[in-house]
């Protein structure tokens, strides 16, 4: 009998000892991490960008990437390569991933709603960069003034031209608020001068490889051209590409818009006349100042703007 109450008393024990190794300390929390935290852990931000076959978003992704070390958060990133099925898929794996909060620079402003509307759905705070999207629910758009910036490559053209002149237009992919605000400013001047004429103004999807032949293609029905504006970089070193070909290049002025590297250099080349510039380092750092806002429930403007510079060789 003593026996056995001794092999209780010890089983007791042992149950005692095991329970006491299991307990943890107030507020910590045993489950891992897969993905975007939610909780006290490391916090993700999920990032899908239209493309990074293009300097310009590389370095905005780079800022961002920057901004995030130093405030001790994680960027995934998700390349559409300009395609808007694709970021559309991007997004939606992301979510199922439960990001804390979603950037998004969309490809189609108006393909990627169904996406932004998921988020919404799953309780995701969506932010969008660089462009806009046509709906769902944004905590907040951070960007050039995109309308202001075509208004100030209009007026210098229009100096450089003596305000009279056949202007082309190189417009970026169809659908993007880039394209659509820039096109905007640059005909809020241009159409107001009775001796400018825009002679063609065609897409070239922000590539310059589409910039180059559809500009080659333009010049063939056009054969005087004044000045080209066009609604990135790439696309204006590719018309360049085009100019040149013709022997035209000399006489026509043209502006383009992100002042990439090869931008400028062709601006201090005297081959370009010149670009707006964004801060694409400052929006991307933006983005995670205010994704982090969001997150901690604070107040953000609706619209955050980034300045915008004309760079020109003089």
């Amino acid at each position: 009998m003593r026996n056995w109450i001794k092999h209780v008393a010890l089983g007791v024990l042992a149950l005692m000892l095991l329970v006491g190794c299991s307990t943890e300390p107030p507020g910590s929390d045993s489950s891992e991490e897969s993905g975007g935290s939610s909780g006290e852990g490391e916090k993700t931000i999920g990032f899908s960008v239209s493309t990074l076959n293009n300097p310009f978003f590389v370095t905005l992704n780079e800022g961002m990437e920057k901004a995030a070390e130093s405030e001790g958060v994680k960027v995934q990133t998700k390349d559409a390569q300009d395609d808007p099925s694709k970021q559309v898929s991007d997004i939606e794996d992301m979510i199922q991933q439960k990001v804390d909060v979603l950037l998004v620079n969309p490809t189609d402003s108006a393909a990627i709603v169904s996406a932004i509307e998921s988020a919404n759905d799953a309780g995701i705070p969506v932010i969008t960069v660089d462009r806009q999207a046509d709906g769902g629910e944004i905590a907040a758009h951070i960007a050039s003034d995109n309308v202001k910036g075509g208004e100030m490559a209009a007026k210098h053209i229009l100096e450089k031209i003596e305000s009279e002149g056949k202007v082309v237009e190189l417009q970026g992919i169809p659908g993007s608020s880039a394209a659509r605000e820039r096109g905007e400013g640059f005909h809020n001047i241009v159409d107001e001068e009775g001796g400018m004429e825009v002679v063609a103004s065609q897409p070239a999807d922000f590539d310059r490889s589409k910039g180059l032949t559809v500009m080659e293609n333009i010049i063939q029905g056009n054969p005087e051209i004044d000045a080209v504006f066009a609604h990135n970089d790439q696309m204006a070193l590719g018309a360049i590409e085009a100019l040149e070909a013709a022997g035209m290049n000399e006489d026509v002025v043209v502006v383009g818009f992100d002042a990439i590297d090869d931008a400028k250099a062709a601006i201090e080349e005297g081959r370009m006349e010149a670009t707006v510039a964004q801060q694409p380092d400052k929006i991307g750092e933006k983005g995670i100042e205010t994704a982090l806002s969001v997150l901690n429930g604070e107040d953000v403007e609706e619209f955050i703007p980034v300045e915008l510079q004309l760079v020109t060789g003089k």
